[in-house]
């Protein structure tokens, strides 16, 4: 995964993104949040939404590392990832 988060086809880097979805506890965390920062500027819908989502799906088992993280990181994230990261844990 770490060659798919840089690939060019955006694809591949949402499939990076994304590959983590259904491990809960088992998240490695530091490589979510690495994976979510190097694609934080994509312009593309798709992948912002996939920050959003795996982001989202994570707070499911760990909401306070999300969080710190999106305020940690104040700035970096389209709204739309930010809004989707957030969505069943408020701000």
């Amino acid at each position: 995964m770490d060659a798919w988060i840089v690939d060019e086809d955006m694809w591949v880097a949402r499939t990076a993104l994304l590959h983590q979805l259904r491990y809960k506890e088992h998240t490695d965390s530091e490589r979510l949040f690495a994976y979510c920062l190097r694609q934080s500027g994509h312009p593309d819908f798709f992948i912002r939404k996939a920050i959003g989502w795996c982001l989202r799906e994570y707070a499911k088992t760990d909401p306070a590392a999300v969080r710190g993280f999106l305020a940690r990181e104040k700035g970096r994230f389209a709204p739309l990832s930010v809004r989707e990261a957030l969505k069943n844990i408020g701000a």
